[in-house]
């Protein structure tokens, strides 16, 4: 049995090979062996997991149907509530609140599809950050060099996929923040569109920007962790009443009748050259030749970072008054600088936003999928505060968000998948499109898999 291969898992314990609780054995012993290396668990749930699995096997038993994901072990980023669990946000200060009261909504669905969960992971505190050095709880460490960053903020999330820990988990994504670590280390992520999945339960940062979605070890996991999180939820107010649209049934269709481009411009600058090199080599296996430029990328980043600075301040005033001091410095010094921002330059930012939107969804009137890098570089080491970029030194942190930020700003859909063979360290291209449009994505994402041109990089 592959622990990495979720719908084997679930083959397996449908068929009887192996019971759900005897999978969720095996995971939190790799938990308990592994983990201590990486730092992706901020709780194990060994109690609640193997008793949850012990209940799909009395499903099976009783010749009921347990759910497209019967057994599956899967962990959650420690953002989203789970029942009986202080949800943490990477943060000392929620250590103080009470347990949360119930699942938040797509870790209910997950649970309800028969996935076993088996515990929540480290992040940056209230997901301000893209490295995953967390001051209180310690970084996360990347499985494929351990003096190296996981990514943000969902890096617990990335690592316990590429660690070999957990076939799948959940993470958060405002800016960046489940594709950069999903790059980083070398799995598959997926930021769906905006509203498309319920963020009831999941601690908010930037109200307007965030998105929850996947991280899986292969496309097929990927889309079938999506697939059983989709559908309206009335406790989210921007969760879309829109019909489930399933994309596991799809990713055998290939990309025929899909016109794919590459983005250049910001896109195609101030990386490294294997990064380029990454998307060139997806763009040549999908026979994409056409360019598109997207204007004013620089500007988007500024007005995004104006809005989730605000928006992120403001969830967090009464403790930036009283207690400054249990913040993590940066995350503090970031958010008080937000604070300080005056409202004419949010609406102005907000102003931007609505036409860089229009901008880009013309763009999408003539291609229905474009390719970027994920992050202008690998992993970098923990603690590396710079970075020199074409002879340029620049900061490290923010420049990891370069090619994800201005996507995440208008709240576009994107893959962000692993590509194969091409250095020591690993690298993702981006698969974006038009909103609602998952479908094609899984599609290109599918048939890349298929011919060997991307694939996870997980570590045995």
């Amino acid at each position: 049995m592959n622990p990495s291969d979720s719908l084997g898992i679930a083959a397996d314990v449908r068929t009887r090979r192996v019971t759900a609780r005897e999978t969720a054995a095996a995971a939190l012993a790799r938990i308990r062996a592994r983990d201590p290396g990486l730092n992706c668990f901020s709780a194990v749930l060994e109690e609640n997991g193997l008793r949850d699995a012990a209940a799909v096997d009395a499903t099976l038993a009783a010749g009921r149907e347990p759910g497209l994901l019967a057994g599956m072990p899967f962990a959650v980023k420690n953002l989203f509530d789970v029942r009986g669990l202080v949800t943490l946000a990477g943060s000392k200060i929620n250590a103080e609140h009470a347990p949360a009261s119930r699942d938040a909504t797509v870790v209910g669905r997950l649970r309800g599809a028969g996935a076993v969960l088996l515990g929540a992971l480290n992040m940056d505190e209230y997901a301000f950050g893209f490295t995953t050095e967390n001051s209180h709880y310690g970084p996360t460490r990347n499985p494929h060099d351990p003096a190296r960053v996981a990514g943000g903020s969902s890096g617990g999330s990335a690592a316990a996929v590429a660690g070999g820990l957990v076939p799948f988990t959940l993470g958060s994504d405002t800016n960046g923040s489940i594709r950069v670590p999903s790059a980083l280390c070398g799995i598959y992520g997926l930021k769906p569109t905006y509203g498309r999945l319920s963020r009831a339960g999941a601690g908010l940062f930037g109200i307007s920007f965030d998105h929850v979605g996947p991280l899986a070890a292969s496309v097929r996991d990927l889309a079938a962790a999506y697939d059983v999180m989709q559908g309206p939820d009335p406790t989210d107010p921007v969760c879309a009443g829109r019909a489930v649209e399933p994309c596991l049934p799809l990713l055998g269709k290939g990309t025929e009748g899909l016109r794919i481009a590459v983005a250049v411009g910001h896109f195609a600058t101030r990386g490294e050259p294997e990064v380029f090199a990454a998307v060139e080599s997806v763009a040549k296996a999908l026979g994409a030749v056409s360019r598109v430029t997207i204007e004013e990328n620089d500007r988007a980043r500024a007005a995004a970072t104006i809005i989730t600075a605000s928006e992120g301040a403001s969830l967090h005033m009464e403790d930036l008054r009283t207690r400054p001091l249990d913040f993590d410095p940066m995350t503090r010094d970031r958010f008080l600088a937000g604070a300080l921002l005056p409202a004419a330059l949010y609406i102005r930012a907000q102003r931007f936003r609505s036409w860089y939107r229009a901008q880009v969804r013309k763009i999408f009137r003539e291609v229905d999928v474009l390719l970027t890098p994920t992050t202008p570089f690998p992993a970098p080491r923990i603690g590396q505060d710079t970075i020199t970029i074409d002879g340029v030194q620049v900061l490290t942190r923010p420049m990891l968000g370069l090619y994800t930020q201005p996507l995440s700003f208008i709240g576009l859909p994107v893959i962000s998948v692993p590509v194969a063979g091409l250095g020591p360290l690993p690298l993702g291209v981006q698969l974006v499109a038009a909103p609602w449009q998952e479908a094609a994505l899984f599609r290109v994402a599918a048939a890349l898999e298929r011919d060997g041109i991307i694939a996870a990089r997980t570590v045995p």
